[in-house]
């Protein structure tokens, strides 16, 4: 009967020291996707803010606040973040600023969070998921819009920032 406990509480750790990893690559990463978006909105010059590639598009600063909110949405409602407001930005500082405050946030609440908790349930518009798969989600929400927005520096004549999202 020992050993089957020893065994149980051995398996239970595991899987909590194997979340606590997940937590600990989740924060890495993000710090790192932060820095990069960051590069990128410093390499637009400002009056190409509004520039759009197409009409059907988001504009340069529309990607930015759409990722700010997004951020914001998926912090608050999934892992209880605290409230934020919805991006005011009207300058290139202003919205460097926002940005880095959501991701600031995020860090955060993800670093006190209980990774034990990474494998619940929650209720998502399209379908329920995992804490874990919203914690992709934050991450592939970002690097989606990143990605058009690189396209956009190009369109531009303007050479991204080499990647440093490692």
């Amino acid at each position: 009967m020992k050993n089957i406990l020893y065994c149980f509480l051995l398996l239970l750790s595991t899987v909590s020291f194997g979340q606590e990893n997940v937590k600990n690559a989740f924060l890495e990463k993000w710090e790192n996707s932060k820095n990069y978006l960051i590069e990128i909105v410093e390499a637009m010059p400002e009056e190409h803010f509004s520039f759009k590639p197409t009409e059907r598009q988001k504009s340069f600063m529309e990607q930015l606040s759409h990722i700010k909110e997004n951020i914001d949405w998926l912090t608050n409602s999934y892992f209880d973040g605290p409230k934020m407001e919805k991006s005011l930005a009207k300058t290139k500082l202003e919205i460097i600023k926002e940005l880095k405050d959501s991701f600031s946030n995020c860090y955060n609440t993800i670093k006190n969070s209980d990774a034990k908790s990474y494998n619940e349930k929650v209720t998502f518009f399209a379908g329920d998921k995992t804490k874990l798969q919203i914690l992709n989600l934050l991450q592939d929400h970002v690097t989606h819009h990143r990605g058009q927005m690189i396209v956009y520096l190009n369109l531009k004549g303007i050479t991204p920032p080499r990647f440093s999202g490692w």
